[in-house]
């Protein structure tokens, strides 16, 4: 019964990047913030039962070494603008870049998984459709823990927002001192709204939307649930972290094209990385083996 529930599960997985393959998919070399522009298609084999989670993949990368799992100040992702000591210390040496403040600081948040998938709407062929002839969403909300979202992240104290009533409207403007934007302009989101902001201590501080512009809005800064699911550090040095998901069914047939901006090096300490797309069970991920584990477990117990 277990194996065929483990067989019942859809994953389909595409390495695009790795330090020994001479030839991958959409390779970055040593080239960090690279932004290489790829596509990677799946046809799905079989019906995909929603919800259907869209994870990338790391193999060799460490975040379970002890420094690197300290490297983090969590005063400063609750909102904190002044850093104790304790604080420095344990983010050094990504506490700062010079004279500038690293907000937030540390070796998690500075080495954040920054590949962008979006799902492939427009082009010569048909946008993906579900089982209803409803255009597929991948959304990419709801990916991280809730419990972490309430109590362990908060933009810097001060910070502030207001959306334009349009991008047109002569108000909306960083000139004023109102606003810390001026540099960057009003932000303006894929459904085109416009907003300012105004962000503390601008001159000494670098923030994060600044270092992972391709990720993290301005309006979001650590709240960005990417920053938040890379913030949960991996137990083992092959991990998946879940970018998005589909609360839709797809079909047998369909094809998935994703476009890629490549921007993780993973050349620089031997490792890999790959796009996954899977459903699951009661029991989780495809796992072949457990079945297998469960008869031996039983068998042992009889025996003994």
């Amino acid at each position: 019964k277990l194996e065929s529930m483990a067989n019942s599960i859809v994953e389909l997985r595409q390495e695009y990047d790795a330090f020994d393959d001479p030839a991958p998919l959409c390779g970055i070399t040593d080239t960090a913030n690279a932004g290489r522009k790829c596509t990677i298609e799946f046809t799905v084999p079989k019906d995909m039962e929603p919800p259907v989670l869209v994870h990338y993949e790391v193999q060799g990368f460490y975040q379970n070494q002890r420094t690197y799992v300290n490297s983090r100040d969590d005063a400063q992702l609750l909102g904190a603008t002044e850093q104790t000591r304790l604080g420095m210390e344990a983010c050094e040496p990504l506490d700062k870049l010079g004279n500038i403040t690293l907000n937030p600081c540390g070796l998690i948040a500075n080495t954040l998984f920054n590949d962008v998938f979006t799902l492939t709407t427009d082009g010569d062929s048909p946008p993906p459709v579900d089982a209803d002839g409803v255009p597929l969403a991948m959304i990419e909300e709801g990916i991280a823990w809730q419990s972490d979202l309430e109590f362990k992240f908060r933009q810097p104290d001060g910070f502030r927002f207001a959306q334009c009533g349009s991008c047109d409207d002569a108000n909306c403007t960083c000139d004023s001192d109102e606003w810390s934007c001026d540099d960057w302009g009003p932000y303006k989101d894929r459904d085109g709204n416009c907003f300012l902001y105004y962000y503390p201590n601008t001159e000494t501080t670098r923030y994060l939307y600044q270092t992972y512009p391709m990720i993290v809005s301005p309006i979001e800064g650590v709240m960005n649930e990417h920053f938040i699911v890379w913030m949960r550090t991996a137990a083992l040095p092959s991990f998946r972290k879940l970018y998005g998901w589909f609360d839709q069914r797809i079909v047998a047939g369909t094809k998935l094209t994703f476009d890629l901006e490549a921007n993780w090096v993973v050349t620089s300490f031997r490792g890999r990385k790959a796009l996954i797309i899977s459903n699951n069970n009661v029991f989780g991920g495809r796992n072949e083996a457990l079945g297998q584990y469960f008869i031996i477990i039983g068998v042992i117990c009889l025996v003994f």
